[in-house]
């Protein structure tokens, strides 16, 4: 079975089925999706409490570990509060849905857990022990045996004691009362409460499997009595803490042991205290190493002592630490051997980066975080900063033509700080929050010591020309792709004269031009498009070269490590390794916390859920989609113009408005798609643009579960656009025309708004486009154009209105070169003339135009033809 947990962007924890999710037994993948069917808190505690000994993928062991921790406070008290929840967010494994765990949705799912768990023991019926036990005989909850540690300082001798005690009680506060474990002897010492006992000590049993030192307390029978220990005999249970914690053990050492352990000396480095030498990719830092304990550096002697002397605990500087001179020695010589390097020929940025992060791809490099530690100096703190948080008050710059809105402005400043220090940058902002315009904004404040290329899919080059002519219209661009030049001018084109060159993936293939230039920055939009490494167009994308590099993707980029490693391999060239070593890696690391680390100075993400966001966005946002024709829409489009031609040419009167709408519908449709036109029913994807732009959309809004509404002005292209839809989203959505039942209506939009399985609504504009409340919504596409802004308002508005707690994002299919831009151009620049002539319906007033000026509307721009 392939299911995966899904956190949506409501914070909400799903079970949804994944082509991409590890196969898991089929049984427990049941016993999960009933539980699941529930609830999150329902589907938390069978995968927490009952599921603990399944073999189960990462995203599975994540939330068990979440849900384990809730059951472990559980046997514990009943005052259940949650435990460090920053940490466990940090270490969130690559999943769908990744971007949203934080801490305050996961103290929601804390509460949603809770909440089931008192219902669940409720239905039992039984006591919480037999609830406990009942999900798993692991889970008992008599009582909870405590392993306590405590200075003596005293006793030269032996200047530890230990005492094992148990929770007797919880106090009217809430708590828990302890007492020596002796007292269990006593206080179950009839045969009526022997269960009670045995289930007490259980832990402790299951313990001394492991622990030998623990065995002999017990077969000794010492463990009741409180005793006095050596150093080298409190070490021996510090040892083994963790199995100890295991079984089910709690273990409590010093008060003034940070975290629960004395303090160990750490092998500190510091990279980048200074500016660097050199700039950009070039620019080397410096390197220095020490050791230190709590923060103060000790002496060479003091060190060379820690190395002679013996392992376990010591008394250094009047304080307990932990020594191991085998470790210490080896990370003090490993860092040691990488300040030489580092002296020899220097240190990268990128890899100062990984060295802080901790993530290290090459075992061999792999160091003991318990014992070193790589920490920014003061320039690299301050540049990191600067990443992590970019200023908004960046001047984009005048040569840009609109204004910026804060978030806008920092992820200028921010690409800006990576391409001049020679790093790749990953752009991957929410869709409909204006990736287009901060990278216009970057190129018309930049210096530029050569040109810049962007390569974008074929589909969305007329969107990258209409953005430039919007925002930039000083920069000199050009596109380098058939559908803009002819084969002789794409082969010996020379960028030198131009400021920014944009083709398509599929061009990478062949202009062999484009690899040899050296760019100023190459960019990649929808950069998803290169997360197959094997693929040829990544092999050509990764050939380009240039100062720095680029990735613009609105989906986020850390649901698959493989996609994530292709992203980097063209970002930042060996940053997390080769294929073979980044596989390896991710197979070994039991917390994704230093990767997530690693890549973060290097991904910018901002959401439309994040309120800092939403508060300076417009509450609907309207996006042009642009659309090329196929060859066969370009076929057939011209023929329908000059069919057009002859028709007005032996026409006039009623006869002549009959041929113009009869036309004007006919190139809708051909716009639409040919099998639209020639009714064969095959919609065969290749045959249209539209069809590519929806697929390039609608991959988006399924990988971040979000739903749309698709509006057609057609009621025969509801079916079509469904069947292909419910291909790309993997399961069916909703249509509404006409045909259907008054009393059908009322349901679909219930289940639209309460069913996540219901992920598109497909509607006909006019059965559609009033009266339905479809706030489940937070994308609209209009596939064909009204051409009356009223009613595709009326439509928009099926989303965008009271109830909604989204931003809406509206995108307007046009197909360029043809009818539909044209008429979209009427519309935007000259609005008061746009409603005079389109008042009533489009094609009442189109029939008015003269021959001329109604050829001239409907001629074919042959260079907006998809090559």
């Amino acid at each position: 079975m392939r299911i995966a947990p899904v956190l949506t962007p409501h914070g909400r924890l799903v079970l949804a089925p994944s082509d991409a999710a590890p196969v898991i037994d089929d049984e427990v993948g049941a016993r999960l999706e009933r539980a699941f069917a529930r609830g999150a808190g329902h589907g938390l505690v069978r995968l927490g409490g009952a599921e603990l000994h399944a073999q189960l993928p990462a995203v599975f062991s994540y939330w068990r570990r979440f849900a384990a921790a809730f059951i472990n406070k559980a046997c514990a008290s009943e005052e259940i509060e949650p435990p460090e929840l920053g940490s466990i967010a940090a270490a969130a494994p690559p999943m769908t849905g990744a971007e949203y765990v934080s801490e305050p949705i996961l103290r929601a799912l804390w509460d949603e857990l809770a909440l089931a768990f008192a219902a669940e023991r409720r239905e039992h019926g039984g006591t919480l022990a037999e609830f406990l036990h009942a999900l798993d005989p692991a889970w008992n909850l008599v009582g909870r045996v405590y392993f306590n540690l405590a200075e003596h300082r005293a006793d030269e001798d032996a200047p530890f004691a230990f005492l094992a005690t148990y929770t007797h009680a919880v106090s009217a506060h809430g708590r828990a009362q302890h007492l020596p474990l002796g007292e269990a002897l006593r206080e179950y010492a009839s045969a009526r409460d022997k269960p009670r006992l045995l289930s007490l000590l259980e832990p402790v049993q299951r313990a001394a499997r492991s622990c030998a030192w623990l065995r002999e307390l017990i077969d000794e029978e010492e463990i009741f009595h409180p005793l006095r220990w050596s150093p080298d005999e409190a070490f021996r249970m510090l040892g083994d803490v963790a199995t100890l914690e295991a079984a089910g053990v709690r273990v409590r050492m010093p008060q003034a042991w940070r975290a629960g352990r004395p303090a160990r000396p750490e092998v500190r480095a510091t990279v980048g205290a200074k500016p660097p030498s050199g700039i950009g990719a070039d620019a080397l830092l410096d390197f220095e190493v020490g050791v230190t304990l709590d923060g103060e550096r000790l002496t060479a002697s003091e060190i060379r002592a820690l190395l002679r002397g013996g392992d376990g605990l010591a008394m250094f500087r009047g304080k307990w630490i932990e020594v191991d001179r085998e470790k210490l020695g080896a990370m003090l010589a490993q860092m040691e051997a990488a300040q030489r390097a580092a002296a020899d020929r220097g240190l990268s940025i990128a890899e100062a980066m990984r060295l802080i992060a901790g993530a290290s791809i090459d075992p061999a490099t792999e160091r003991d975080a318990d014992w070193s530690r790589v920490v920014a100096g003061p320039w690299l703190a301050e540049t990191l900063a600067a990443l992590r948080a970019p200023s908004s008050e960046a001047d984009p710059g005048a040569a840009i033509q609109g204004t910026l809105r804060p978030y806008q402005r920092a992820g200028v400043q921010w690409l800006r700080l990576l391409s001049q220090l020679g790093l790749g940058a990953c752009l991957a902002d929410d869709m409909g929050l204006g990736k287009t315009i901060q990278v216009l904004a970057l190129l018309s404040s930049t210096t530029r010591r050569s040109p810049s290329v962007l390569v974008a899919p074929a589909s969305l080059l007329a969107n990258w020309a209409s953005e430039l002519a919007r925002f930039a219209p000083s920069l000199r661009a050009a596109i380098a792709h058939p559908s803009a030049m002819d084969a002789d001018t794409l082969a010996t084109f020379d960028p030198a004269d131009h400021d920014l060159v944009i083709t398509s993936y599929g061009s990478l293939l062949r202009l062999p031009w484009l690899a040899s230039t050296r760019w100023d920055l190459v960019i990649l939009d929808e950069a998803q498009a290169i997360k197959n490494p094997g693929a040829k167009q990544t092999r050509a994308a990764k050939q380009l070269t240039g100062r720095a590099r680029i990735a613009l993707t609105g989906t986020p980029i850390e649901n698959r490590l493989g996609d994530l490693w292709s992203i980097f391999d063209f970002l930042n060239p060996g940053l997390l390794g080769t294929a073979k070593e980044f596989t390896a890696y991710t197979k070994r690391v039991t917390s994704y916390a230093p990767l997530r680390e690693l890549v973060r100075p290097y991904v910018l993400r901002r959401m439309k859920t994040d309120r800092a966001v939403i508060a300076d966005l417009p509450d609907k946002s309207e996006v042009k989609a642009y659309c090329a024709l196929t060859r066969r829409q370009a076929a057939l489009y011209q023929q329908a113009v000059d069919d057009l031609a002859a028709r007005l040419a032996s026409s006039s009167g009623i006869a002549r408005k009959g041929a113009v709408l009869a036309s004007i519908t006919r190139l809708k449709q051909i716009c639409n798609h040919p099998s639209h036109w020639l009714g064969d029913g095959e919609w065969s994807e290749r045959d249209s643009g539209k069809w590519a732009r929806l697929r390039e959309l609608a991959e988006v809004i399924a990988a971040k579960q979000e739903k749309v509404l698709v509006f057609s002005q057609f009621r025969e292209m509801a079916a079509p656009l469904a069947a292909f839809l419910a291909e790309i989203f993997g399961r069916p959505g909703l249509v509404l025309t006409g045909s259907t039942a008054i009393g059908a209506r009322k349901q679909l939009v219930a289940r639209f708004q309460d069913d996540r399985d219901a992920p598109f609504f497909v509607l006909s504009l006019k059965a559609g486009g009033t009266g339905l409340n479809l706030t489940a919504a937070s994308h609209v596409i209009h596939v064909d154009r009204w051409w009356n802004p009223a009613v595709e308002d009326q439509a928009t508005d099926r989303a965008f209105r009271i109830g909604q707690h989204r931003n809406v994002l509206v995108h307007k299919f046009v197909c360029r070169g043809t009818v539909e831009e044209k008429i979209d151009a009427m519309i935007e620049a000259k609005r008061g003339l746009a409603r005079e002539l389109l008042t009533g319906g489009a094609e009442l007033n189109v029939t008015e135009l003269s021959d001329a000026e109604l050829l001239k509307l409907v001629a074919l721009d042959l260079g907006a033809v998809d090559a």
